[in-house]
């Protein structure tokens, strides 16, 4: 089984047959081509010979054999006048035929057209045959040693191609959680270049998802300890002794507040999880602008009931591609929500896409509100801006999504003099989604 499944045994095996093959037709197709090179000159010899003789000896009566000493001599042939071979015969014929273990060749000439006679010219040919005979096992010995010498050459060859998939198995059956290193594409051949740029992309985002992970889970535990201390603390001061009614009620309701906060950090988190799901999501065949369009018509309703505005400018008007909509309506969600919730009241936030490939669009959500500080990775969990309310989740879980998009994330202030925020997505479209195998 294990023999089956070797590329390098299924390599040799169908490269020994194709050659074998190979030399077996080319083989017979040379020795064919010899022997009937030989056989036409013969023939044309033989052709000249007997038109020769029935120009010189015209007048032999049937059954006579011409007994000319330059016929045997010189030629090599015999000649013989015979009747007619068949009941109506008008042309050339030729035969072959093996006496006392020599070979002969007869030409059935027209010899004397009024008496319906013909001339049998022989030709004693052992030696051809025995010539023909030397050079097939000549062929045949030659045909061994090349095959000897494929099958060498093949497990050369087949080590050396192998050798870029050897190091690619050993490499990734080295990696585990605790050891991911990326494969150094420059030392494979090119054949292989993509196969190791798609396993750096999926280490790398591995490397990326298990630091993010760790930062979520100290970050959660962070989080999640200090209102949990803060409540504790508050409600022992709160017991040392009696109080009014009015504290206890107070020290309740920031019991309560601090819950509703928890909560929603929790709801936060329970997110990522159903996000890791859609990373899965199967994707979709759409009109990406007008997708874009419909969710920022929504965005520019909830910022008109906060005196604020969004504008839309999309290019091109239309563009139909493949895309996991779920993920990219979590990046343009909280891209348009931080958008809103900085900006301040009168101010305006703009929705822009432009196409800047053949098949990529730029996305950009700019706002006027006051900005960021670009020393601070805001895509890390539980990065807040300010005194902003929220879990400081949303920017992580876009970065997610977007790694899981393949597209390019970032948070730029604005460069054209006005204070703001420029949000920025660089995604692939494909025309037309692949069906999935079934």
């Amino acid at each position: 089984m294990a023999d089956n499944r070797s590329i390098r045994n299924q390599f040799l095996t169908q490269l020994i047959i194709a050659s074998s093959i190979l030399l077996i037709i080319f083989s017979t197709m040379l020795y064919a081509y010899i022997k009937q090179s030989i056989y036409d000159e013969l023939s044309q010899q033989l052709v000249k010979q007997a038109r020769y003789i029935v120009q010189t000896f015209p007048d032999y009566a049937e059954g006579e054999k011409i007994d000319a000493k330059n016929l045997k001599n010189a030629l090599q042939i015999t000649a013989k006048v015979i009747p007619p071979p068949h009941r109506f015969y008008s042309s050339i014929e030729w035969r072959e035929r093996e006496t006392n273990g020599h070979y002969f060749i007869d030409l059935i000439y027209p010899y004397n057209f009024k008496s319906q006679t013909y001339l049998l010219v022989s030709k004693d040919i052992t030696n051809i045959a025995r010539m023909l005979k030397k050079i097939l096992r000549s062929i045949i010995i030659i045909n061994l040693i090349s095959l000897i010498l494929i099958v060498l050459y093949a497990f050369g060859l087949s080590a050396m191609l192998l050798m870029p998939i050897t190091r690619l198995t050993k490499k990734l059956s080295s990696l585990n959680e605790n050891f991911l290193t990326t494969i150094d594409t420059k030392t494979l051949p090119e054949e292989f270049v993509p196969l190791g740029e798609s396993i750096n992309r999926l280490i790398n985002r591995i490397q990326t998802f298990v630091k993010y992970q760790k930062e979520l889970f100290i970050g959660a535990a962070h989080e999640l300890k200090t209102p949990l201390n803060v409540m504790k603390l508050k409600n022992d001061v709160t017991l040392i002794k009696k109080r009014e009614p009015e504290k206890y009620i107070e020290a309740l309701q920031l019991s309560n507040k601090t819950i509703q906060e928890m909560n929603q950090m929790i709801s936060s988190i329970l997110e990522i999880g159903r996000q890791e799901g859609a990373h899965f999501e199967l994707p979709q065949t759409v009109d990406i602008i007008d997708f874009i369009r419909k969710k920022g018509e929504d965005f520019a309703l909830l910022a008109n009931s906060e005196n604020k505005t969004v504008t839309l400018d999309l290019e091109p008007q239309n563009l139909v591609g493949c895309i996991q909509t779920t993920l990219l309506n979590q990046i343009l969600q909280n891209f348009l929500q931080n958008a809103i919730k900085f900006s301040p009241k009168g101010k305006t936030i703009l929705l822009r896409t432009r196409q800047i490939d053949d098949n990529k669009i730029k996305l950009e959500v700019i706002d006027e509100g006051p900005g960021i500080d670009e020393s601070i990775d805001l895509f890390a969990p539980f990065k807040r801006v300010g005194n902003a309310p929220g879990a400081g989740l949303g920017l992580f879980l876009a970065k997610s999504a977007a790694d899981a998009m393949g597209a390019q994330i970032s948070l730029k202030n604005r460069t054209d003099g006005q204070s703001g925020t420029v949000a920025t997505l660089i995604f692939a479209t494909t025309p037309q989604c692949e069906l999935p195998n079934h």
